[in-house]
C-alpha cells in the first residue's frame, strides 16, 4: 500500500471505530468514511442504501474500475465492514490491508492529517444487492440446528454477562446472551495479537473447525451490531474460501431484543 496506495486506480480509504482517529492521522492519500453517518442508514437500522453508498463512493472519486484498499484501527472492524458492503452491493474490485492501522503504526510509518480531494464521479451499482451473504432475523430462526452460528462476541457476552463490550455503549439489546446452538469464537482469535495480521490458514482451519464451522455447511456469523462478524465473515468467506457465509448484521442488538426470540445463557 506504501508504494502503490496513489497508483492510478486505486483508493486507499479509512473506517475506524473510532472516526476521530482519521483526523489525527492517517495514510497520505486516503479517503475517510464515517461508519455511524457513511455507511448506515440514518433513519432505518440497516446499511446504508445502494444510493447513499453510490453517493459516498462518488463523493471519494470512485468508479466500478476503481479498486478500493480498505484499512482501520481495531485490527479493521470497520474496515471490514465496510468491505462487506461493498461486495452486497456489488463492487468486487476491493481489498483489505492485512493488520490494518495497527501493523502500520508498528512499522513506525507516517501519517498525515492532509485531506485529500478528489474528482467527483458518478457512481451506479449494477445489479440487485448479493443477498446470498447477508442474513435476515428470519432466516437465522429458521436455521437454528442447521447452518452453523458463530458468535464473534466477547465470552461475557456470549455468556450474557455483558450487552456490550465493555468499551463500547450498549446499543439497544434487551436481554444478554446467545442464539441458541451458536458456537463462541471471538473475532480476536483469527488474528496476531502483535502486529493485527491474520493468522494463517492453517490456524484458522483448526480455529473454526474445531467448533464444528467447517466449510461443507451454510455459515451465519453475527455479532452485536455487525461489524465483528463482517470481519469474521472476511475471514471465513474470502481467507478460507467457504462457499455459503453470511453476515447477520442485526446481530444482538436486533436478536435481543425481539419478541418470542429464544436466547440461551
Amino acid at each position: 500500500m506504501a508504494e502503490h496506495g496513489k497508483d492510478k486506480g486505486i483508493r486507499v480509504v479509512e473506517v475506524d471505530v473510532d472516526p476521530g482517529n482519521y483526523d489525527k492521522g492517517h495514510i497520505e492519500g486516503a479517503a475517510g468514511w464515517n461508519w455511524r453517518k457513511d455507511l448506515q442508514h440514518q433513519l432505518v437500522r440497516d446499511v446504508a442504501s445502494k444510493e447513499e453508498l453510490a453517493s459516498l463512493l462518488g463523493k471519494s472519486g470512485i468508479t466500478p474500475e476503481t479498486t478500493i484498499v480498505l484499512y482501520g484501527d481495531n485490527n479493521n472492524w470497520f474496515a471490514a465492514y465496510a468491505y462487506w458492503a461493498l461486495k452486497y452491493y456489488g463492487h468486487d474490485k476491493v481489498q483489505l490491508v492485512d493488520g490494518g492501522r495497527v501493523k502500520w503504526e508498528k512499522e513506525g510509518r507516517q501519517y498525515s492529517t492532509d485531506v485529500p480531494s478528489f474528482p467527483a464521479t458518478t457512481y451506479q451499482f449494477q445489479g440487485s444487492p448479493r443477498e446470498d451473504i447477508r442474513a435476515y432475523k428470519d432466516h437465522v430462526q429458521s436455521k437454528l440446528g442447521k447452518a452453523g452460528l458463530v458468535d464473534v462476541r466477547s465470552p461475557k457476552e456470549y455468556s450474557g454477562e455483558l450487552l456490550a463490550p465493555e468499551n463500547l455503549p450498549q446499543e439497544g439489546a434487551q436481554r444478554g446472551g446467545h442464539i441458541p446452538t451458536a458456537v463462541s469464537i471471538p473475532w480476536g482469535t483469527a488474528v496476531n495479537t502483535e502486529d493485527g495480521t491474520f493468522k494463517n490458514n492453517e490456524e484458522l482451519k483448526e480455529i473454526y473447525g474445531g467448533k464444528g464451522i467447517t466449510p461443507d455447511r451454510e455459515v451465519i456469523a453475527y455479532c452485536r451490531i455487525g461489524e465483528r462478524s463482517a470481519h469474521t465473515w472476511f475471514v471465513l468467506k474470502e481467507l478460507l474460501g467457504y462457499d455459503d457465509v453470511r453476515n447477520y448484521d442485526g446481530s444482538w442488538t436486533e436478536w435481543g431484543s425481539s419478541i418470542r426470540v429464544p436466547i440461551e445463557k
